[in-house]
């Protein structure tokens, strides 16, 4: 596969990921996760770990756009920060004993509450 076709797959995904995060706030690694594994041919396990380090700079951007535009509040953000830590440290210890099928599933309900709350409001 020549170089610029190596880096179209995860370039595009990539742009999804952005585009989504920046229009609502957060929700690229829902975006991202599936074109990781299923377009970008990424090992699925690998796919989960590799959103989470390409969301973070996402989420900083989008943060910075937001903050610059007045729409932050970060007294407010804090209490979800501390728990948002500690909740990402738990997670990641308990990631590789998960099972892939687990993983899978969880993601799959998050997606499902997610969307069913999303077209209920």
């Amino acid at each position: 596969m020549s170089e610029q076709k190596s880096w179209l797959r995860p370039a595009l995904a990539g742009a999804a990921a952005g585009l989504v995060n920046g229009l609502f706030g957060g929700g690229g690694g829902m975006v991202l996760v599936p074109l990781l594994a299923g377009y970008c041919h990424l090992e699925e396990r690998k796919a989960f770990a590799t959103s989470v380090a390409i969301i973070l700079p996402l989420c900083v951007l989008s943060a910075v756009l937001y903050a610059l535009r007045g729409a932050l509040d970060v007294v407010q953000a804090l209490p979800y920060l501390a728990g948002g830590l500690i909740g990402g440290f738990l997670g990641g210890r308990f990631f590789k004993g998960v099972k892939l099928v687990w993983l899978r599933r969880g993601f799959g309900l998050l997606l499902l509450y997610g969307g069913i709350r999303a077209l209920l409001r």
